[in-house]
């Protein structure tokens, strides 16, 4: 199947020469969720303008569902819903009348029945009437993904759709995401929350200084480029770790009742019998042990400062 989006070696150099892309090659799959991660300034927000059609691009190809985005602007900008990471909407307009004007702005012939259900689908059809200026920051970036989705669009991109929301609300807009992907959406979201990435994607590409780094399925990422750690809770607390164990390159905690050994779990041998074998040798007893793998967070961080 052919990827919705393609960008083929898409470089973006502003007028003072500031380099925001670097020959960038992506696709983006019919219907996933794709996650697209990186420090502030590593070219996200470009990137997706670029796509949206409101930064114009310096070389290279975007393709989106096979046709090009400056020769075919019309029909390839009205596939696609954007939220952004402000909030610019006119504050004195109603809820109902935001959807319904962006609806019309793509020539699309007036659908009440479905403003409704877009609304509805975003909690927000208690409030159509009322002014944009009266929501809470949550309810106004509900408003976005609505007038983002009321032409109809099979892409969405979110530029960080959770930003100064709280804990709560960004469940529910991880849900909205959810119900998005399964009414057949595709979705393109950046992020700084890792989680979001980590609860929400199918894959993940992660951008610095405006390359691509990596791009991969998450679950095969974190399995991939994830380590583990060995926590052992020690019966007696230790000063220091004896020279013997050096090699295993343990941390002590704080207060000395704590060992960490980090191992991969790629490696034919994680280590972790002949450890405990020396551990015993050594007369230091642990009363309890448990493991952990890397987060998405730590191998985003470990990624970005290779290549720093």
């Amino acid at each position: 199947m052919q990827p919705i989006i393609q960008i083929n070696n898409l470089t973006k150099i502003y007028g003072g020469g500031f380099h925001a892309l670097k020959s960038v090659d992506l696709e983006i799959d019919r219907g996933e969720i794709f996650a697209l991660l990186g420090p502030n300034g590593a070219g996200k927000t470009t990137l997706i303008n670029i796509v949206c059609g409101i930064v114009t691009l310096t070389s290279g190809t975007v393709l989106v569902d096979g046709r090009d985005i400056i020769k075919d602007y019309r029909h390839t900008r009205s596939r696609i819903g954007l939220v952004p990471q402000e909030l610019p909407i006119g504050t004195y307009e109603t809820t109902w009348n935001t959807a319904r004007f962006s609806r019309g702005l793509f020539s699309k012939p007036d659908d009440p029945v479905y403003v409704e259900k877009v609304l509805r689908s975003l909690s927000l059809w208690d409030k159509r009437n009322e002014k944009i200026m009266m929501l809470s920051g949550g309810m106004k970036r509900r408003v976005l993904i609505a007038k983002a989705l009321a032409h109809e669009p099979e892409i969405l991109f979110l530029d960080e759709p959770t930003a100064g929301v709280d804990v709560e609300l960004r469940q529910d807009m991880w849900n909205i995401v959810r119900s998005l992907r399964e009414s057949g959406v595709t979705v393109i979201l950046t992020t700084h929350y890792i989680e979001e990435a980590e609860q929400l994607a199918d894959r993940v590409g992660v951008i610095n200084h405006g390359e691509i780094i990596l791009v991969q399925e998450k679950k095969r990422l974190m399995r991939e480029l994830g380590k583990k750690q060995l926590v052992l809770h020690l019966t007696e607390a230790m000063t220091e770790v004896p020279s013997r164990l050096s090699e295993y390159e343990l941390e002590l905690s704080a207060d000395g009742h704590e060992l960490t050994y980090h191992y991969d779990t790629q490696r034919e041998r994680t280590g972790i019998t002949t450890l405990l074998s020396e551990l015993h040798e050594a007369g230091i007893r642990c009363n309890d042990l448990n493991t952990s793998q890397s987060s998405l967070e730590e191998i985003f961080v470990d990624l970005v400062r290779k290549r720093l």
